[in-house]
């Protein structure tokens, strides 16, 4: 892994990174073939190039495809990549997913058993630093630009920074603090905390608010429905992050999100497919392409890794299955009917598999999911099929989430919520599931539990379970269980201090400025 002494880094178009030494004076250097900011941003399209690889780091190991030339060491290229371990983290920790590989420590994460040493773990984190270091030089760069392009991408380098630290919030707390206003160079981080972290990422976001692109303006940048989005979700977790609630402020943002033009797709799994592009729904998506955004983390992974035991790979846009990934019957309990036929949210394998978990290490035990795919919502070939790479996007944020936010801050008692109104979204999102009114709910059975398990019918393996267990008090100790938590067939209650995960021990041991999250030592 990267250690935190970080250095700031210059983007080079979309894939060369070099760090500039010359800090003190405005010179250019006299070697025609050394690369700095004055070469590299030359042309106002340059900027823009500069810009795409700051996004690139969520979808993308490095700089090839693969394994190769990746940006953080001490991992597998694929394993490096910033969607792979954050859906990881979030995913695998809870009663959603279990892994059957052997990989390192990759199943202390569903048995709550990890440790500061564990590298899927230090892989988020490091993920998380570069992508704010890069950020960081970028908006230094960018800064007092007065091209109208030029200020809009420095603000969605702040948005891409905030996105970061938002993830350092939820799953560090405590993380190491820098910023564009820090001086280049080598140095020892300082250790913020949770609640400066907060405040800081909130200003952020509304700052650059009015400054960001129209709500889809151009697919796959951040907007201001991006920035709306990623302050309801700050604001619902307010009390777990700093202690107060904010659901008045959850309400505020999730009503300038649904007065624009979002609207739900037609079909549920259409925001699954290779053309997601074309969903109404998604708000901020993680893009992926089978010919030019190779790579064996994010959406190669999350398809891949779904397939196996008798899921033919052919039926899913791609070449094999990795056998990997597949779920536990405490979500499948959650649908009344678990086969599809009347929630088509419930997209189960279970030709071949078992229900129960006896060996986690099987893929055949725990059914399958076959909600991500690489054909397209007509049932055609991807647009650049591949048998190894995907067309398929990531939806990061979409309005079905923000239609749950909305009821969940409602019922919380945020002012500005009308329980009728968040009533209809709830049953907007159930009426496509079902295809008709039968699944419709009346407003007493609309309750926080209700919204909790509606979150996982919609939202499996969308990146947002762990957060949300967390949020109701139900990620760790024994008041919800699942198979295998704690390491225990049935489950057991495993110990509350791992709501948060540790500082990586080999930043822990090269930052003097950190200390270690209590439980962890």
């Amino acid at each position: 892994m990267k250690n935190n002494k970080i250095k700031y880094l210059a983007v080079v178009l979309t894939a060369l990174i070099m760090a500039s030494c010359v800090n003190d004076l405005n010179v250019a250097p006299k070697d025609p073939n050394i690369i700095t900011s004055l070469t590299v941003y030359n042309t106002p399209a340059a900027y823009k190039e500069g810009l795409a690889k700051l996004y690139a780091t969520l979808a993308l190991s490095g700089q090839k495809g693969g394994d190769d030339q990746v940006d953080i060491a001490g991992i597998n290229g694929g394993f490096s990549n910033y969607l792979r371990q954050y859906w990881n983290a979030q995913e695998l920790t809870t009663d959603e997913s279990v892994m059957a590989w052997n990989d390192g420590t990759i199943k202390d994460l569903h048995w709550h058993t990890w440790s500061a040493s564990n590298e899927f773990i230090a892989a988020i984190y490091s993920r998380i630093m570069y992508t704010v270091a890069l950020c960081n030089e970028y908006i230094r760069v960018t800064a007092g630009n007065t091209d109208p392009d030029i200020i809009k991408y420095n603000a969605e380098a702040r948005f891409l920074r905030a996105l970061a630290y938002t993830h350092a919030i939820d799953l560090f707390g405590n993380p190491p603090f820098v910023t564009e206003a820090d001086s280049p160079g080598a140095f020892f981080p300082k250790q913020t905390t949770r609640a400066l972290l907060f405040a800081y990422v909130e200003s952020e976001l509304k700052a650059i608010e009015t400054v960001l692109g129209a709500p889809k303006f151009e697919y796959a940048r951040a907007d201001q429905a991006a920035a709306w989005t990623l302050l309801a979700k700050l604001y619902l977790n307010a009390k777990v992050y700093i202690g107060t609630d904010k659901s008045a402020d959850c309400i505020t943002y999730c009503k300038k999100v649904l007065a624009a033009s979002y609207s739900l797709a037609p079909k549920y799994a259409n925001n699954f497919v290779a053309d997601n592009n074309l969903s109404p729904e998604i708000i901020l998506p993680i893009p992926s392409d089978g010919l030019h955004t190779q790579t064996y983390g994010g959406m190669t992974y999350l398809i891949h890794a779904e397939i196996g035991g008798s899921m033919p790979p052919a039926t899913f846009g791609v070449g094999g299955g990795w056998g990997g990934i597949r779920t536990t019957k405490a979500l499948v309990n959650l649908f009344a009917d678990n086969t599809g036929a009347t929630d088509k949210r419930a997209m189960f394998w279970t030709d071949g598999q078992k229900l129960e978990i006896s060996d986690i290490g099987q893929f055949t035990d725990g059914w399958a999911i076959k909600k991500f795919s690489n054909v397209t919502s007509t049932g055609a070939a991807a647009p650049h099929a591949h048998p190894d790479f995907v067309d398929t996007d990531y939806p990061l944020f979409r309005l079905a989430d923000v239609y749950l936010m909305y009821a969940e801050a409602t019922l919380r008692g945020g002012t500005g919520g009308d329980a009728a109104t968040a009533l209809g979204y709830v049953n907007a999102l159930r009426a496509r599931a079902y295809g008709n009114a039968t699944g419709n709910i009346t407003a007493g059975q609309l309750t926080l539990d209700f919204i909790l398990d509606e979150r996982s019918r919609e939202l499996y393996w969308e990146g947002v379970r762990r957060t949300d267990l967390i949020r109701y008090g139900k990620f760790t100790g024994g008041t919800y269980l699942w198979p295998w938590k704690g390491k225990v067939q049935n489950g057991v209650a495993t110990d509350s201090f791992r709501d948060l995960f540790p500082i990586p021990s080999n930043d822990l041991g090269a930052n003097p400025n950190l200390k270690q999250n209590p439980g962890y030592n």
